[in-house]
């Protein structure tokens, strides 16, 4: 029977304030983004700035990892392989497009600027790019499982670092670059010497709106249909397929969307103020110290991963007094906590399950 008007309009407030709602987070980390950007960083300074974005980085590097690692219970060890495709492909469009646009590769336009909205579809494009290898990666988890699939994961991110170390030397003028047809100018990245030139666009602003978005998705997928099918895949992939779960298709997915963060991630980094986008700094080092902040967080825990990867990134910078013992001071520490808690810092689960929070939750009363 169709609805009266009346019906209809009462209706309406309750979508709305679900929208409202829905809504909420997001704008509350953009509005946190612009507090930290516009109020704390200018008191911060550079050093502890550039500290707070190596951290958000690293957070939407390892909570990307962990949809994999964690939620879905594979095992991959080349994710540092997406963030370089992601960002040398946005080092590309940024630098490239600028040339062909403004001539070089300074900073053009302020905040929201027209050279941050180049930056921004080029971190999305990044992403993209790396999405697609995601996907290319990821179709091998549909026959291969645990040790075999962390081989393929290896050799991935070995393949992309040595095809990226061979590729040419960069071009430095608009004439050249002119000159130069587009499919031409994606071997041109650097070689070994790494990506010089790339304006910083990077600030805190980005990363942390990145890493809201990151946050969310990971959260709203792992409390949906899609995020119980995947912890199902990690505890039991035949007991899964049984319940008519479709873990080839979905195994598959997780991969394509973490390898998109990791591109977005790289495009962050690559425009990073201080930072040469090398071949040797995204490899198999990079990828096992995103294993590492994904193991001691807890394998699917998001909360978990966030903090394990804030303290792993503040722990060599508050060791670099004992520069002559901070790698064993590092690993020393590294040690004591998986000895101490071998199932990360919490485990599974998340920090507003534990039961300090309960006396926050609603009572549910008994009829």
């Amino acid at each position: 029977m169709a609805r009266t008007d009346a019906q209809l309009e009462a209706v309406r407030p309750s979508v709305l304030g679900t929208a409202a709602a829905s809504a909420a987070p997001l704008l509350v980390g953009v509005g946190l983004a612009l507090f930290v950007h516009f109020v704390a960083a200018p008191r911060l300074g550079g050093f502890y700035s550039k500290v707070l974005t190596d951290i958000g980085i690293n957070v939407i590097l390892a909570c990307s990892l962990n949809l994999v690692n964690g939620f879905t219970g594979q095992f991959s060890i080349g994710h540092a392989g997406f963030m370089a495709v992601g960002g040398y492909t946005a080092g590309a469009i940024t630098y490239y497009g600028s040339f062909r646009i403004w001539g070089d590769a300074a900073v053009h336009g302020g905040f929201f600027g027209s050279g941050e909205m180049l930056f921004v579809a080029a971190c999305l494009a990044g992403g993209l790019v790396a999405a697609l290898f995601g996907y290319l990666v990821g179709l091998p988890s549909l026959r291969l499982r645990g040790d075999y699939l962390a081989i393929v994961t290896l050799g991935f991110g070995e393949i992309v670092r040595v095809l990226i170390q061979r590729t040419d030397d960069v071009l430095f003028t608009r004439e050249q670059i002119e000159a130069t047809p587009a499919w031409e100018l994606a071997r041109r990245l650097g070689g070994s010497l790494g990506f010089t030139g790339l304006p910083f666009y990077t600030s805190l602003f980005w990363v942390y709106v990145f890493f809201t978005i990151m946050l969310l998705t990971a959260y709203r997928l792992k409390y949906s249909t899609f995020g119980r099918a995947f912890l199902s895949i990690r505890e039991n992939e035949i007991a899964a397929e049984a319940m008519g779960v479709s873990t080839t298709r979905l195994k598959v997915r997780a991969f394509v969307v973490a390898a998109f963060f990791a591109g977005i991630a790289g495009g962050l980094f690559a425009h990073e103020i201080g930072t040469t986008l090398n071949p040797r700094e995204l490899g198999f080092q990079k990828s096992f110290d995103l294993v590492i902040m994904v193991v001691i967080g807890g394998m699917g825990s998001i909360s978990g991963v966030v903090l394990a990867a804030g303290f792993l990134t503040i722990l060599p910078e508050a060791l670099r007094e004992f520069a002559e013992y901070r790698m064993i001071l590092y690993a020393l520490s590294l040690i004591i906590i998986m000895i101490v808690r071998p199932q990360g810092i919490l485990g599974t689960r998340e920090i507003w399950e534990l039961r300090v929070f309960d006396r926050f939750r609603p009572s549910v009363k008994s009829k």
